[in-house]
Protein backbone atom coordinates (compact mmCIF):
# COMPACT_ATOMS: atom_id res chain seq x y z
CA UNK A 1 0.00 0.00 0.00
CA UNK A 2 3.33 2.26 1.04
CA UNK A 3 6.45 2.87 0.89
CA UNK A 4 8.63 5.52 2.68
CA UNK A 5 11.85 6.44 3.02
CA UNK A 6 13.33 7.95 6.62
CA UNK A 7 16.96 9.84 7.21
CA UNK A 8 18.29 11.22 10.16
CA UNK A 9 22.10 12.80 10.74
CA UNK A 10 22.45 13.00 14.20
CA UNK A 11 25.43 15.22 13.56
CA UNK A 12 23.76 18.20 12.24
CA UNK A 13 19.89 16.85 13.24
CA UNK A 14 18.85 16.97 10.13
CA UNK A 15 15.84 14.57 9.60
CA UNK A 16 13.83 14.02 6.22
CA UNK A 17 11.15 11.73 4.92
CA UNK A 18 9.87 10.30 1.20
CA UNK A 19 6.68 9.05 1.57
CA UNK A 20 4.33 7.10 -1.84
CA UNK A 21 1.07 5.60 -1.80
CA UNK A 22 -1.86 4.43 -3.93
CA UNK A 23 -4.46 6.68 -1.98
CA UNK A 24 -4.89 10.30 -1.15
CA UNK A 25 -2.97 12.24 0.89
CA UNK A 26 -0.26 10.22 1.68
CA UNK A 27 1.30 13.28 4.00
CA UNK A 28 -0.98 14.05 6.13
CA UNK A 29 -0.86 10.70 8.10
CA UNK A 30 2.51 8.48 7.28
CA UNK A 31 5.90 9.95 7.50
CA UNK A 32 6.88 12.37 10.09
CA UNK A 33 9.94 13.56 11.34
CA UNK A 34 12.05 16.00 13.58
CA UNK A 35 14.91 18.14 13.70
CA UNK A 36 17.46 17.05 16.39
CA UNK A 37 15.29 13.61 16.95
CA UNK A 38 14.97 11.50 14.48
CA UNK A 39 12.02 10.22 12.60
CA UNK A 40 8.91 7.91 11.64
CA UNK A 41 6.67 6.30 9.07
CA UNK A 42 3.34 4.50 10.72
CA UNK A 43 1.75 2.66 7.10
CA UNK A 44 0.60 -0.52 6.62
CA UNK A 45 -2.80 -2.23 5.90
CA UNK A 46 -4.07 0.11 8.58
CA UNK A 47 -2.15 2.38 9.81
CA UNK A 48 -1.77 3.54 13.37
CA UNK A 49 -1.36 7.77 13.11
CA UNK A 50 -1.20 8.11 16.77
CA UNK A 51 2.16 6.06 16.54
CA UNK A 52 3.61 9.46 15.83
CA UNK A 53 2.87 11.10 19.29
CA UNK A 54 4.43 8.59 21.19
CA UNK A 55 7.60 7.93 19.17
CA UNK A 56 8.33 11.80 19.45
CA UNK A 57 8.38 11.64 23.40
CA UNK A 58 10.49 8.37 23.32
CA UNK A 59 12.34 9.84 21.00
CA UNK A 60 12.75 13.00 23.70
CA UNK A 61 13.50 10.95 26.35
CA UNK A 62 16.28 8.82 24.36
CA UNK A 63 14.83 6.04 23.81
CA UNK A 64 16.14 3.84 21.29
CA UNK A 65 14.23 3.07 18.04
CA UNK A 66 14.37 -0.39 19.03
CA UNK A 67 13.00 -0.46 22.24
CA UNK A 68 10.13 2.34 20.39
CA UNK A 69 9.17 -0.03 18.22
CA UNK A 70 9.25 -2.91 21.37
CA UNK A 71 6.66 -0.97 23.15
CA UNK A 72 4.64 0.01 20.29
CA UNK A 73 4.19 -3.63 19.55
CA UNK A 74 3.31 -4.23 23.26
CA UNK A 75 0.70 -1.62 23.11
CA UNK A 76 -1.20 -1.98 19.85
CA UNK A 77 -3.23 -5.02 20.07
CA UNK A 78 -3.53 -4.80 16.03
CA UNK A 79 0.14 -4.63 15.43
CA UNK A 80 -0.10 -6.88 13.02
CA UNK A 81 -1.69 -5.06 10.32
CA UNK A 82 0.82 -2.23 10.98
CA UNK A 83 4.49 -1.35 9.45
CA UNK A 84 6.36 0.94 11.13
CA UNK A 85 9.79 2.77 10.54
CA UNK A 86 11.78 4.46 13.41
CA UNK A 87 15.11 6.02 13.35
CA UNK A 88 16.52 7.25 16.88
CA UNK A 89 18.97 10.55 17.71
CA UNK A 90 21.87 7.86 17.13
CA UNK A 91 20.65 7.51 14.10
CA UNK A 92 19.39 3.67 14.31
CA UNK A 93 16.78 2.27 12.95
CA UNK A 94 14.53 -0.38 13.56
CA UNK A 95 10.57 -1.76 11.96
CA UNK A 96 7.62 -3.57 12.54
CA UNK A 97 6.79 -5.61 9.87
CA UNK A 98 3.20 -6.84 10.41
CA UNK A 99 2.44 -10.55 9.69
CA UNK A 100 -1.04 -9.15 8.20
CA UNK A 101 0.92 -7.25 5.56
CA UNK A 102 1.14 -9.83 3.15
CA UNK A 103 2.18 -10.89 0.44
CA UNK A 104 4.67 -8.95 -0.47
CA UNK A 105 6.70 -6.37 2.48
CA UNK A 106 9.73 -5.54 2.79
CA UNK A 107 12.25 -2.89 5.00
CA UNK A 108 16.06 -2.00 5.26
CA UNK A 109 16.87 -0.53 8.19
CA UNK A 110 20.79 0.78 8.14
CA UNK A 111 22.82 3.82 9.99
CA UNK A 112 21.25 7.43 9.17
CA UNK A 113 18.27 5.39 6.62
CA UNK A 114 15.68 3.10 6.95
CA UNK A 115 13.23 2.65 3.63
CA UNK A 116 9.98 0.06 4.20
CA UNK A 117 7.07 -0.79 1.97
CA UNK A 118 3.71 -2.93 1.69
CA UNK A 119 2.05 -4.02 -1.01
CA UNK A 120 4.88 -4.04 -2.93
CA UNK A 121 5.23 -5.58 -6.96
CA UNK A 122 8.85 -6.93 -5.08
CA UNK A 123 11.45 -6.63 -2.89
CA UNK A 124 13.62 -4.57 -4.89
CA UNK A 125 11.32 -2.10 -5.04
CA UNK A 126 13.10 -0.77 -1.16
CA UNK A 127 16.35 -2.18 -2.31
CA UNK A 128 16.63 -0.01 -4.85
CA UNK A 129 15.26 3.27 -3.27
CA UNK A 130 17.62 2.85 -0.46
CA UNK A 131 20.52 2.31 -2.96
CA UNK A 132 19.57 5.22 -5.01
CA UNK A 133 19.56 7.34 -2.12
CA UNK A 134 22.74 5.86 -0.22
CA UNK A 135 24.64 6.01 -3.21
CA UNK A 136 23.77 10.01 -3.67
CA UNK A 137 24.54 11.03 -0.27
CA UNK A 138 27.16 8.88 1.01
CA UNK A 139 30.92 8.69 -0.44
CA UNK A 140 31.17 5.10 0.93
CA UNK A 141 27.94 3.34 -0.06
CA UNK A 142 28.93 -0.31 -0.04
CA UNK A 143 29.63 -0.54 2.89
CA UNK A 144 26.83 1.53 4.87
CA UNK A 145 24.49 -1.04 2.72
CA UNK A 146 26.31 -3.77 3.90
CA UNK A 147 26.12 -2.97 7.47
CA UNK A 148 29.99 -1.92 7.64
CA UNK A 149 30.57 1.48 8.46
CA UNK A 150 28.70 4.63 8.66
CA UNK A 151 27.77 6.77 6.23
CA UNK A 152 30.43 9.08 5.73
CA UNK A 153 28.48 11.77 3.68
CA UNK A 154 29.68 13.94 0.67
CA UNK A 155 30.25 17.71 1.78
CA UNK A 156 27.13 19.90 1.34
CA UNK A 157 25.22 16.74 0.64
CA UNK A 158 22.15 18.47 2.89
CA UNK A 159 21.79 21.22 -0.20
CA UNK A 160 20.68 18.30 -2.46
CA UNK A 161 18.40 16.19 0.39
CA UNK A 162 15.44 17.11 -1.74
CA UNK A 163 16.17 15.69 -5.01
CA UNK A 164 17.88 13.10 -3.80
CA UNK A 165 14.89 12.20 -1.74
CA UNK A 166 12.42 12.34 -5.37
CA UNK A 167 15.15 10.74 -7.03
CA UNK A 168 15.41 7.61 -4.45
CA UNK A 169 11.26 7.29 -4.90
CA UNK A 170 11.57 7.31 -8.48
CA UNK A 171 13.93 4.43 -8.65
CA UNK A 172 11.38 2.31 -6.47
CA UNK A 173 8.73 3.36 -8.72
CA UNK A 174 11.03 1.95 -11.73
CA UNK A 175 11.02 -0.76 -9.88
CA UNK A 176 6.88 -1.22 -9.75
CA UNK A 177 6.08 0.41 -6.60
CA UNK A 178 2.68 -0.02 -5.15
CA UNK A 179 0.80 -2.26 -6.84
CA UNK A 180 -2.03 -0.15 -7.29
CA UNK A 181 -0.19 2.73 -8.70
CA UNK A 182 1.04 5.65 -6.85
CA UNK A 183 -1.51 8.45 -6.50
CA UNK A 184 -0.30 10.21 -3.86
CA UNK A 185 3.44 11.46 -2.52
CA UNK A 186 5.11 14.03 -0.03
CA UNK A 187 8.56 14.96 1.50
CA UNK A 188 9.31 16.97 4.56
CA UNK A 189 12.70 18.20 5.28
CA UNK A 190 13.75 19.48 9.01
CA UNK A 191 16.87 21.33 9.66
CA UNK A 192 17.63 23.20 13.11
CA UNK A 193 18.43 26.83 11.74
CA UNK A 194 15.94 26.91 8.52
CA UNK A 195 12.31 26.54 7.57
CA UNK A 196 11.05 23.45 7.03
CA UNK A 197 10.63 22.05 3.67
CA UNK A 198 7.08 20.31 3.46
CA UNK A 199 5.74 19.20 -0.46
CA UNK A 200 2.94 17.58 -0.82
CA UNK A 201 0.97 15.46 -3.86
CA UNK A 202 -1.87 14.79 -2.34
CA UNK A 203 -3.57 13.04 -5.90
CA UNK A 204 -1.87 12.88 -8.54
CA UNK A 205 -4.09 10.97 -12.02
CA UNK A 206 -0.30 10.76 -13.65
CA UNK A 207 3.11 11.00 -12.93
CA UNK A 208 3.32 11.50 -9.51
CA UNK A 209 7.40 12.32 -9.60
CA UNK A 210 7.08 15.12 -12.14
CA UNK A 211 4.08 16.69 -9.52
CA UNK A 212 7.10 16.71 -6.96
CA UNK A 213 10.19 18.29 -8.74
CA UNK A 214 7.39 21.15 -10.23
CA UNK A 215 6.78 21.86 -6.50
CA UNK A 216 10.13 21.37 -5.64
CA UNK A 217 11.19 24.14 -8.10
CA UNK A 218 8.81 26.43 -6.95
CA UNK A 219 10.37 26.07 -3.11
CA UNK A 220 13.54 26.62 -4.84
CA UNK A 221 13.08 29.52 -7.10
CA UNK A 222 15.26 32.76 -6.15
CA UNK A 223 11.75 34.88 -4.76
CA UNK A 224 10.69 32.20 -2.40
CA UNK A 225 14.54 31.63 -1.08
CA UNK A 226 14.86 35.10 -0.44
CA UNK A 227 11.44 34.91 1.35
CA UNK A 228 12.67 31.71 3.68
CA UNK A 229 15.87 33.31 3.97
CA UNK A 230 13.97 36.42 6.34
CA UNK A 231 12.22 33.89 8.18
CA UNK A 232 13.64 33.70 12.14
CA UNK A 233 15.10 30.47 12.96
CA UNK A 234 13.96 30.55 16.50
CA UNK A 235 11.14 31.88 18.47
CA UNK A 236 13.42 34.25 20.08
CA UNK A 237 13.57 36.74 17.21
Amino acid sequence: MTLSLLHFNPATGVAAAITATGGPSVGGYVHHCWKNLGALATQGYYTNPWYADFAKEQLKQGVSSKKIIEQLTKLDREHRYRQCLVIDKQGQSAVLNGAENMPQIHALTLSHVAAAGNLLASGEVIEAMTQSFVGAICANPSEVLSHQQPPEYHPHYESELAHQLISALNQALIQGGDTRGVKSAALRIESPNRAPIDIRVDWASNNVIDHLQDILHHVEADDFQDFLSHLPNDVQV
